[in-house]
């Protein structure tokens, strides 16, 4: 879209009888021209593209008059270009969630609605090096969960910084820095998919001839800082490969170590201990995680419904219990990027009470460790950037020693409802 010049024809003044009526037509020449620089704002205005700079000088007066003419004015904004804040992006996303439970005796049946809504952006300083930053509602105080429980007589949601970070891209080497998004391939068996780390992170991926791929990751996330001594962390490295098979078959396995030194636990409260043995304010286990993930894809049925078989083990060797390991295993049909797009899901899953570091895995269950579960999800795809999911998990204690204030043989039942904008 461009702007024209105003092309209207200026008024040739005959001498004028008297000073009273000079000023008459002077005051008249004003009116129109301030008429058409009115018009040429309103045309500026539907072209959102095109904008003067507040670095460039504003356009010189051409005659007697303060005002500068609109001819001088539209040749200035025609000729000055689209402006764009180079190597910034900017998105985020905001779901609405209905949530219903139930159970025989565990506890009172009840719903509740739920929203989470984020905002991301990402700017390109130079070739390589990106920063970028997330705001998102949700305590602050909870590691595992951006959503918003509705009530509480209408109050403002909490909103804070949940990401802010620095990468630096060379080739197949990318440094993390910050509080960023996790860089290990997960389920929500180990990390919770809102879990954020803090710390610094690298990954390297080399690709081969064939469609071989290796990917090699690790970081170091600080857990909790001590002033009076050694605080808490977590070095946790990650080697993963994928390896065509045949003819729309493909192979992926990754392999995982993560140990948590929790020398300082101060600020940790009920929210983070959840599920894991406790003795004297203390985690009574160690947690040294191996943990390992294995998928097979199909796609020969088409791009639209690929089929994916994925399991996990993970096993906790700094357990002070002999339930220190958990089992995930899922298939999966179908996609949910394009309008029209349908993706269904079964996963079944066992975990130990200590198998895990409860923390930072995922907040989907009203159990987070020491749990049988069975899980259907389906997700249709409504629109571009809009999704409805439904997810219903039907599970209970998996060993009656830890099932607390959980009755032991009591199926508790979970259905979800979500709908989610991407922008």
């Amino acid at each position: 879209m461009f702007i024209a010049a105003d092309t209207t024809a200026t008024t040739v003044l005959v001498a004028p009888i008297n000073k009273e009526d000079r000023v008459l037509e002077l005051e008249r020449q004003l009116a129109e021209q301030a008429k058409r620089i009115g018009r040429l704002e309103f045309m500026l205005l539907q072209t959102p593209m095109t904008a003067v700079t507040l670095s460039e000088p504003a356009p010189k007066a051409t005659s007697s008059s303060a005002m500068p003419s609109a001819k001088n004015m539209v040749s200035t904004l025609a000729e000055s270009k689209p402006r764009f804040v180079e190597g910034l992006t900017a998105g985020g996303d905001i779901r609405l969630r209905q949530e219903f439970n139930f159970s025989d005796t565990d506890a009172v049946d009840r719903s509740r609605n739920a929203l989470r809504a984020r905002l991301r952006a990402t700017y390109s300083l130079i070739p390589g090096l990106t920063i970028g930053a997330q705001l998102s509602t949700g305590d602050p105080g909870d590691p595992n969960s951006t959503d918003v429980t509705l009530g509480n007589f209408v109050d403002d949601f909490n909103v804070s910084l949940d990401q802010v970070w620095l990468r630096y891209q060379m080739g197949g080497l990318t440094l993390h820095g910050g509080k960023f998004a996790l860089i290990f391939q997960r389920t929500d068996m180990v990390w919770d998919g809102d879990f954020v780390p803090q710390g610094v992170g690298v990954t390297y991926t080399s690709k081969f001839i064939g469609g071989t791929s290796v990917e090699a990751r690790a970081a170091y996330v600080i857990i909790e800082e001590s002033l009076g001594g050694r605080g808490s962390a977590m070095l946790g490295g990650q080697l993963s490969a994928s390896v065509p098979l045949a003819a729309a078959w493909r192979f992926g396995l990754s392999g995982g170590y993560y140990d948590y030194s929790l020398n300082s636990i101060a600020t940790a409260d009920s929210g983070d201990f959840r599920s894991n043995l406790v003795s004297s304010g203390s985690y009574l286990s160690d947690f040294r995680l191996v943990d390992g993930i294995a998928t097979l894809a199909y796609t020969g049925l088409g791009d639209r419904w690929p089929i994916i078989l994925s399991g996990e083990y993970v096993r906790n060797l700094g357990a002070a219990v002999s339930a220190d390991s958990g089992v995930y295993v899922e298939l999966a049909a179908g996609r949910a990027t394009r309008p029209g797009d349908w993706r269904v899901s079964y996963a079944y899953s066992e975990v130990g009470v200590d198998a895990v570091f409860a923390a930072f895995s995922h907040d989907n269950l009203a159990i987070s460790t020491n749990y049988q579960l069975h899980s259907l999800g389906v997700t249709f795809a409504l629109a571009k950037y809009l999704m409805l999911d439904t997810t219903f998990v039907h599970y209970r204690p998996l060993d009656a020693d830890y099932a607390g204030t959980n009755a032991a043989t009591d199926w508790l039942d979970r259905i979800r409802l979500n709908l989610t904008v991407n922008f």
